[in-house]
């Protein structure tokens, strides 16, 4: 398929549908949709803090630097030491936004409603993590970048969120929405070397 396909309006979305760049295939490429994300915040030292949060969302907060957690519907991402993103591609926990907030202002916490703040794509294959540290500085080798983790850092100018969810190995990148097109571009012409299939959007987890 043709590079010069018609391009989505989405910011996420990547190029049509279908193989690009040369001839082999080192990797998949495909927009993650996000229905909800939040940024909780609180002192995973306060017993009742974490406890909230576990009733409320269904998943152990990682207090790991750098490790994520699931439940069946959505991912926790370790942001800081009291700081965690949450993300759900579906319908999950991450609902009844003020009254959850609520819940956790009493336990001394924050809760704060981005959800469309970030676009993500999962880049997968033996050639995904070659793309990403062609603009990325962080090392994506699996005894280092193990599943499970994740972490801060930038492609290119931008910063950006990666993490390891399988050991494909699959990867999920997320940006700001206002830099969105200008890393789905640097990612498409660093993947056309190894070879790319950009597939249909589906919904992150």
């Amino acid at each position: 398929m043709s590079d010069s396909g018609p391009m989505d309006t989405s910011p996420g979305r990547l190029r049509a549908v279908g193989h690009h760049g040369v001839s082999a295939t080192g990797l998949t490429m495909g927009e993650l949709t996000i229905e909800a994300s939040w940024n909780l915040q609180g002192d995973p030292a306060q017993p009742a803090f974490v406890e909230e949060a576990r009733r409320l969302f269904d998943v152990a907060l990682p207090t790991k630097a750098n490790t994520t957690a699931r439940s069946d519907t959505l991912t926790a991402l370790w942001l800081g030491p009291r700081s965690w993103l949450l993300v759900a591609g579906r319908a999950s926990s991450l609902s009844e936004f003020t009254e959850k907030r609520d819940a956790i202002i009493r336990q001394r916490g924050a809760l704060f409603d981005v959800s469309a703040s970030r676009v993500a794509w999962a880049l997968a294959g033996p050639c995904a993590a070659e793309v990403l540290a062609k603009g990325c500085p962080l090392d994506f080798h699996p005894r280092v970048f193990a599943v499970g983790a994740c972490a801060q850092s930038v492609y290119g100018h931008v910063n950006v969120l990666v993490e390891k969810r399988d050991e494909t190995p699959t990867f999920a990148l997320m940006v700001a929405r206002s830099f969105a097109r200008d890393v789905e571009r640097a990612l498409c012409v660093v993947a056309a070397q190894y070879g790319f299939d950009v597939l249909a959007a589906r919904p992150y987890g």
